[in-house]
Order: C-alpha cells, then structure tokens, then sequence
C-alpha cells in the first residue's frame, strides 16, 4: 500500500485546465493523500468538492469566460502566461516553506509548480488536458517559434524567461556560458518537454502519436468521476434520437450559428434537440424557438451524451474526448486554439464531419448529421475508437501513476 503524502497541484482558472483533473485529485483524496490544489479564488468550489485544499493565487490571466481579453500578438499571450507565473511563483514558494509536498502536479498553464518543485528537489508530474509536445514539434513548427523567438517582443520575453527560471532554480547558469542561445534552449526545453507527464486525453486526439516519447509520457485518457453535483437530463419519452449543441463554456457567443442550428434542426422528424448557448448569448437573440428543441445556458454534457445520438461540438478537447467516450457522431465547428487540430484529428478517425463557423449554414449542418448518422462505417469506426478509448485506463490509472512517481 502506498503512504499517505502531501501532493501539491496547480492550475490556471479555467475550465477547460480544471475540470480534467478534478477526477484525479479527488481519487487521490480518496486514497488518503492530502492535496493542496493552488488555483484562483473563482475555482475554490469545485477544488474543495475534490477534498482537495484551495490555495489561492492572484492570477493574472483574463477570468474563464472572457475571451475578449486576452491580446491577439503570440508573444504578448506568452508574456500574459509568464506573468501568471510571476504571480504563482510567491504563493507556491510560501506552502514549500510552510508545508513542503513530497509531489507536485501541474496543469500545462501552471509551469510556476514545475519550476519551483525542480527548485526545491521535488518530484514533479504535469497533468496534460491537451496534446503533448513530440520530438521534432520545434523543426514542425518552425515558423512559429521563430516568430516567438525574434518576433516583436520576442526576445524580451525569452530573457525574462529565463531570468525567471534561473531566480527559482529550475535552471543553473554558467556564467561562461550565458548566451542568447543557451536562454532559448533552456527556455523551450522548459515549455515543450517535461520530465513526467500524463495526457489526459485519448491518443486519438494527439497529433503525431508516434512521435511522442513513451518514456517521459502516458496517454491515460480522460478522468472521469462522480459527477452526480452537476445534476442530471433524461431523455424525453417517445424521442426516437437525440441531438446535443454545445460550443463549450468560453466562445459561446455566437446567435447567428444557434440560429443556424435552429433552422437546421428544428422540426427534423425523429429529432430531439439539446441546446446549450452559455452565459453570453441571450435567448431572445434566438428568435422562435422549434417545438423539438430545449434551450438552456448549461447542460450536464456527459449525462446528455450518454443518452445522444449526435453532437455538434466546437471540438475542445473535452469534449471531443467525451464524444469518443460515448461513441457518438460529431460535428466539429472549431472556435480556437486546439479546436482545429482536435477537429481535423475527428475527421481522420472517420467519426465527424468539419463545419468551419462561416461554412456552418443551416443545410450543411443539417446535411452533415444526416450523413454521419447514416453511414455505417461511422458507425463501426465509433464503435472501435469507443472501446479504445475505454481501455486507456482514466482516472484509477492516472493515480496509479502519480502514487508510483511518489517512489
């Protein structure tokens, strides 16, 4: 039986970071471990619903919700993270002091954790609710760290960087040494290859799997837990199939697309519609809403999917994952960041068809379920990546893991 330790997990206040983890931290709880779980006061609930302590932090990212306030130039999204880590890195540095963890965790977005646990000697392992880097990710995407590199800013940014990293230790200089090139390789080693890691997300949706190194990171799936606190849907009866629209929790401000899907969907014979449209679109920007439709800000997805014959989804990585789970049709309609990847990676399984927004009218969209739904090659490929999916181990696995990285 593994001893009871103190494990320290960070993350960033937003969902789409949080919520991955919450299933492992409270299996960890659960297995007698005691966990101080660092975040934003805006995510104190549901840290402390895991068992898990809040500690506070204050963040400097725009709060989940508003997309609107991060700036559009990547090195400036870079500096705002970096910032985030200057914020965390006093907090975490006290509860080191005060109450030293034989483990740390961190989300992809809380790399203060990693630093100041490698300054501090301490085992460390990130929780990624993302794609994870592969060998070769710095020559495939070029463009892009050269841009980060020499870019407006860019240079700035890699020396506060490392300045940073070499104050909490993560990084010991040689003064000889100290060159503009050894900051970004110690910069970008830093970001793009952690020591220990697990993918909480399905190999599936990992872009050049076999590329990535097995040795450093395991694929273990999403975690999933009770979830019985966010309430439950039931399928009306006499509903022949179910249709669930949801564009996540951030970029939901979109009425011309709820429109379209409105025209889409309302009325299609056989069709019961679940439409989630978020805090920021307000109903009445719907127009009249078809019988065969309910509309609300905020569904339990996974409750819903478990009983749905189609999604159409903006492709996050959750819900992607949970789709798969699920083994249910999805229709991509990306957003952002890793939405486009996750979408294209749906598409080559041969369980989803991609809508860009500009191209999601009412008659592709309708058009697109009806295909999906018929084909029953989709219909096989869902049942194989299901199964997949299933066996990866999820959240038992990854505290395994973790308990297994304590030593």
């Amino acid at each position: 039986m593994t001893r009871s330790a103190h494990i320290v997990m960070a993350s960033i206040p937003a969902h789409g970071h949080v919520n991955p983890s919450l299933a492992v931290i409270a299996e960890l709880v659960a297995r007698g471990h005691r966990v101080s779980y660092v975040n934003a006061p805006s995510f104190a609930e549901p840290v402390a619903s895991t068992g898990a302590t809040p500690v506070p932090y204050p963040t400097a990212l725009p709060l989940d919700g508003d997309p609107a306030g991060w700036p559009e130039d990547p090195v400036a999204v870079q500096d705002v993270f970096l910032d985030d880590a200057l914020a965390m890195t006093p907090v975490l540095e006290k509860l080191f002091a005060e109450d030293r963890p034989e483990l740390v965790l961190h989300d992809i977005g809380a790399f203060a954790a990693r630093a100041v646990a490698e300054g501090h000697g301490v085992p460390v392992v990130q929780l990624s609710p993302t794609m994870v880097g592969w060998e070769g990710i710095e020559e495939d995407l070029a463009p892009v760290f050269e841009a980060l590199r020499t870019g407006p800013g860019g240079p700035e940014h890699y020396r506060r960087f490392g300045d940073w990293l070499a104050a909490t230790g993560a990084v010991v200089r040689d003064v000889e040494r100290d060159v503009e090139r050894d900051v970004v390789r110690d910069v970008e080693r830093f970001k793009n290859r952690p020591d220990r890691a697990l993918a909480l997300i399905p190999r599936a949706l990992q872009p050049h799997v076999d590329r990535v190194d097995t040795g450093r990171i395991t694929f273990v799936g999403q975690c999933f837990g009770d979830r019985s606190h966010q309430g439950g849907w039931q399928r009306p009866a006499g509903t022949d199939k179910v249709l669930l629209v949801s564009l996540g929790s951030a970029f939901t401000d979109r009425p011309a697309f709820y429109r379209e899907c409105l025209a889409a969907f309302g009325g299609l014979p056989g069709w019961h519609v679940v439409l989630q449209i978020g805090k920021h679109t307000d109903q009445a920007a719907l127009g009249e809403v078809p019988a065969n439709v309910e509309v609300h800000r905020w569904v339990p997805q996974f409750d819903v999917l478990a009983q749905a014959d189609a999604f159409v989804t903006h492709a996050g990585t959750g819900g992607a994952s949970e789709g798969l789970f699920h083994g249910v049709p999805m229709i991509a309609v990306p957003q952002a960041v890793d939405q486009f990847a996750n979408a294209d990676s749906l598409v080559a399984l041969g369980v989803a068809r991609r809508l860009d927004t500009e191209d999601a009218t009412a008659g592709a969209l309708r058009a697109a379920l009806l295909e999906l739904t018929g084909d029953p090659a989709v219909a096989e490929r869902l049942a194989a990546e299901r199964a997949a999916v299933r066996a990866e181990g999820g959240t038992a696995r990854a505290a395994g893991l973790i308990e297994a990285a304590l030593g």
